[in-house]
């Protein structure tokens, strides 16, 4: 079963602009968004300081760890997991089903104020899957099958 929407250039140059805005707003360095599998489906700003393949995956992770716990204390899920650093920090907020933001930020910046801006930018970006998802409902990628050293042309728009 496919985990995420058909997704085009177009849609992918949407989604970073949101990223660009939540990372200028907040001053968090670098912005992810990924599938909830931990594979990365964009990101900006600070990319070459931290390994965005591993990271990506462990913030999945984590997030899924973190709806079992919601689910042990009577929640049915929570929205968010947060990581505190002494250089950095991190934060992962649910998008939709298919996919989670994840931010690295400095330890000194108010994690408030991230998430404040994030919780904009991830309705955004939710608003983007859900157009995606009309645009072709049955179809979609599960982005484990996905060719990890090149893949630019699941993102490229296709003429008929």
């Amino acid at each position: 079963m496919p985990t995420l929407p058909q997704l085009i250039e177009d849609d992918i140059r949407e989604i970073n602009n949101a990223l660009y805005g939540l990372l200028l707003k907040s001053e968090a360095g670098t912005g992810l968004v990924i599938d909830k599998g931990g594979f990365v489906i964009t990101r900006v700003g600070d990319v070459d300081s931290f390994d965005l393949t591993t990271l990506a995956a462990l913030c999945a992770a984590s997030y899924a760890a973190t709806e079992s716990l919601a689910s042990l204390v009577g929640e049915t899920t929570f929205s968010s997991v947060y990581q505190q650093g002494d250089r950095h920090s991190l934060l992962v907020l649910n998008v939709d089903r298919f996919c989670l933001l994840a931010l690295v930020f400095k330890a000194s910046i108010s994690v408030g104020a991230v998430k404040y801006f994030a919780v904009d930018a991830a309705r955004q970006i939710a608003r983007h899957m859900e157009a995606a998802q009309q645009r072709s409902p049955d179809q979609g990628f599960d982005l484990s099958e996905l060719n990890l050293a090149d893949a630019s042309e699941v993102f490229r728009k296709r003429t008929a």
